[in-house]
């Protein structure tokens, strides 16, 4: 499972930042509708350490809400159908851009119409560097008898620096990953 992991978190931190990209994977040999209850072994490899308290908190209720609209019941171990386990990596990540502009000389014979034209211009080109955190949020869900895994998602995105837009956008992005999952929300 950490190969696999580790193969999609590194093929998500190439992608671009803009919005959440989302990567999923799962074994169409299962029938999802017949898991009913899941039970959370937490966060692997102390990735969570990254995290504080609250994040840690709202990502767990978000997943859990996603779940349960999904008709599937959060129990203690040992009573679950699945199993599901989070993983996150966060990286600091420095985006680069150049603007170009370009003024004078003179064109054609004598400044008109087409030609070699004569006369110098210049230009002038600006560097932009923009810092950001870039997070990769991995669910994996095991089918808690076979102890296999049967269905992985990934989302990766700029993680903002104000705890109010985190509070908002963690739910969404939670929902983005959960969008594939083969059991879709019931109507409420």
């Amino acid at each position: 499972m950490r190969k696999l992991a580790f193969v999609v978190l590194g093929g998500l931190l190439l992608t671009a930042c803009s919005g959440v990209k989302v990567v999923t994977d799962l074994d169409k040999t299962i029938d999802f509708t017949e898991y009913k209850s899941l039970e959370y072994w937490g966060w692997a490899d102390d990735s969570d350490e990254i995290l504080n308290r609250f994040d840690k908190e709202r990502l767990e209720t978000a997943f859990a809400n996603e779940f349960k609209k999904r008709g599937i019941d959060i129990v203690e171990k040992g009573e679950g159908d699945m199993i599901v386990s989070l993983y996150i990596v966060a990286e600091q990540k420095v985006q680069r851009s150049a603007t170009t502009t370009s003024m004078g000389g003179y064109g054609g014979r004598y400044g008109y119409g087409p030609g070699y034209g004569w006369g110098g211009g210049h230009s002038t080109t600006t560097m932009h560097e923009y810092e950001y955190t870039e997070g990769t949020l991995l669910v994996s869900v095991f089918d808690a008898e076979k102890n296999e895994l049967i269905w992985e998602s990934a989302g990766t995105g700029t993680i903002n620096e104000k705890p109010e837009k985190r509070e908002a956008g963690i739910p969404k992005a939670v929902a983005l990953i959960m969008k594939e999952y083969p059991v879709p929300p019931v109507a409420q």
